[in-house]
Parts: structure tokens; C-alpha cells; sequence
């Protein structure tokens, strides 16, 4: 059995870009996959000042994950500051790390660009990235576009320490693969670009009914007419839409049809949005049942990450052996 290797920064409330993008891979990989997925609470840090929305946004995400559908018997849930060993494994793999590497990371360059103030967590980010990934020898990664950079930089990382401190018959790390994923950047936020917490265009699937599908209905559309043909690509309600059911659905299919209609039976904008509406309800409707039961069971939330960073930490312990022989610790 293959194992995968994830992580989600604490950022903020999950919306259908994460479960289009993640979150959907996930519960298909946990079942013929180890899965561990940890909250990047380290991360958060290089953006984060306020402690208390920082444990509430850590606290949500594992609620959130779990409430989709991310089984712990199958799915190993955990913290990333109930694993230290990662941080020792970030200051090996910098030792290692030539500082030109991390001057070619496009993220730190993209983050300083919209103001993030430029600390040198935030520039050696993607060293503690791949100590995260290495720590648990995953075979796969899987990752968005956004993020195939710093897979890429694990892995010369890792080639890098073997090349260092193993040899061809007994490499330190395994050298794990790159699964790239859907990538949530082609779900778009109400407002038509990329669906992100920090551009507050996001649609949250366990909003209480009203609030949500007045968030819908405010998704921006052009001033075409009922009765006049649209093209379904260029609509940012029908992108999320294929998005959330997958385009060889039949309801994705019967909605293109729609937009292509004419005269009296073409369809307007409103209607659309409500056929989003709908499948948002439908589809989310055992997890925002199951996220109301979570929120009231703190106890079972302490026990998945409990029962996680015991899984990773298992794991963890023989890898770190490893390491610290190879360097002479």
C-alpha cells in the first residue's frame, strides 16, 4: 500500500475550492492509500500574528476535514506542532540546501508581492515543507500547480542529502513522486477569480441555508438575457458547478445544454445559480450534519489528533534515526 503525504495551512474557514481541489483526492486516496494529512500550523506562522484565531482556524480545519468525509481509521489527521521532529529534520535539510534554491522559490517572491513582511521563515518555508514530506517517507504527493515547485525542491533535497550522507544502495530518504492534482485555482470565487480565503471570494458549503445561497446569488455574471445563447465555459457559475459534480455528470451536462439554448428556452442567470445552490445542498448535506455532531464532541477531535501525531510520530522516530546516523548524531 502506497502512502500519501498532505498538508493545509490554517488559514481560514474551508470553501469549495479546498474540497474540489484536496479535499475530494483525499477521500478517494484513503481508501487504497496511508494517507496522513497534518494542519501546517508551523507555516501559519509566517503570516499569523493572533494567537486565538490561529487555534480556532487549526481546531476548524480538523473539524472541516473530518465532516467531508476523511475517515481516521484510514486517514491519519494530525498537527503539525505535535511533531518537532520536523523542525529538527529543517534545520538538516538547510544544511544541505544551496541559498540560490530558495532565491528561485516563487511563493516567497508572490507573498512579499502582496505584502507579507519578508522573514526568513517565510524564505526558508519550502525547507520546512520538504522536512514535512521526507519525515514520513511518502511515496506520493499529491499537489496543486501552485505548489509543484516545492515538491520539486523535496525532492532535490532529498537527492541532495543521499548524495551527501547515503549511497545508491541505502539512500537515506526515499525520493517520493509528485501526483498532481486538480488544482483548485480552476475554481473560481464569486467574484470570477481564483476562489481563495485571502481574496474573501469564497463559497462556504456549511453556511446556514439563507446566508449561502444569498453568497451564491451574488456570484458576478455578464448582462446576457434569457433568451439569448451563453457559453458555459465562460461562466464562473457553471465552472463551479463542474467543479463540485464533474463534468460526465449528467446534471454538468444538462446544465451546458441549458446555457446553450435559446429563445424560450434559454435560461437566465438566476436559474442557474439556484441549480448551484441545489447541488451545493445535495452534495454537502450528510457533512453539515456530521459537522454539527463534531463541533459538539471536542473529545473525539482531541482523540483523531491524538491517534494521528502518534502515527506520524511512530513513523517519524525511525526516519530521524536514520538521518541522525548518516550525519553523525
Amino acid at each position: 500500500m502506497k502512502r500519501v503525504l498532505s498538508g493545509i495551512q490554517p488559514s481560514g474557514q474551508l470553501h469549495l475550492g479546498n474540497y474540489a481541489g484536496a479535499v475530494q483526492q483525499f477521500l478517494e486516496l484513503q481508501h487504497d492509500h496511508e494517507v496522513f494529512v497534518f494542519v501546517a500550523s508551523y507555516h501559519a506562522l509566517t503570516t499569523s500574528k493572533d494567537p486565538d484565531e490561529l487555534r480556532h482556524n487549526i481546531r476548524q480545519v480538523v473539524i472541516d476535514y473530518l465532516a467531508f468525509g476523511l475517515d481516521p481509521s484510514q486517514c491519519h489527521i494530525y498537527l503539525q506542532h505535535d511533531v518537532p521532529a520536523v523542525c529538527e529534520l529543517a534545520w538538516l535539510l538547510g544544511c544541505v540546501c544551496p541559498k540560490s534554491q530558495m532565491d528561485k522559490a516563487t511563493t516567497y517572491k508572490d507573498k512579499v508581492a502582496k505584502g507579507i513582511p519578508a522573514s526568513v521563515g517565510l524564505f526558508t518555508y519550502p525547507v520546512l515543507q520538504a522536512a514535512d514530506i521526507l519525515a514520513v517517507d511518502p511515496d506520493v504527493v499529491p499537489v496543486g500547480a501552485d505548489q509543484q515547485q516545492h515538491v520539486e525542491i523535496t525532492r532535490d533535497l532529498a537527492q541532495r542529502f543521499n548524495h551527501a550522507y547515503g549511497n545508491d544502495d541505502r539512500p537515506v530518504f526515499k525520493v517520493p513522486e509528485l501526483m498532481l492534482r486538480q488544482d483548485s485555482a480552476l475554481v473560481p470565487g464569486v467574484d470570477g477569480q481564483k476562489m481563495s480565503k485571502s481574496y474573501g471570494n469564497g463559497i462556504d458549503p456549511f453556511m446556514d441555508e439563507k446566508p449561502l445561497r444569498k453568497r451564491i446569488m451574488k456570484i458576478v455574471t455578464d448582462s446576457k438575457p434569457p433568451e439569448e445563447t451563453k457559453d458555459p465555459e465562460e461562466s464562473t457559475i457553471f465552472q463551479i458547478f463542474a467543479a463540485l459534480a464533474g463534468r460526465d455528470d449528467g446534471r454538468t451536462v444538462k446544465l451546458a445544454e441549458r446555457y446553450r439554448a435559446t429563445g424560450e428556452h434559454g435560461m437566465g442567470y438566476g436559474e442557474a445559480k439556484q441549480a448551484l445552490f441545489e447541488l451545493v445542498m445535495d452534495t454537502f448535506a450528510d457533512a453539515r450534519n456530521r459537522r454539527v455532531e463534531l463541533m459538539a464532541d471536542p473529545t473525539h477531535i482531541d482523540a483523531v489528533l491524538r491517534d494521528g501525531a502518534e502515527a506520524a510520530r511512530a513513523v517519524m522516530d525511525g526516519v530521524m534515526r536514520r538521518v541522525r546516523s548518516a550525519v553523525g548524531l
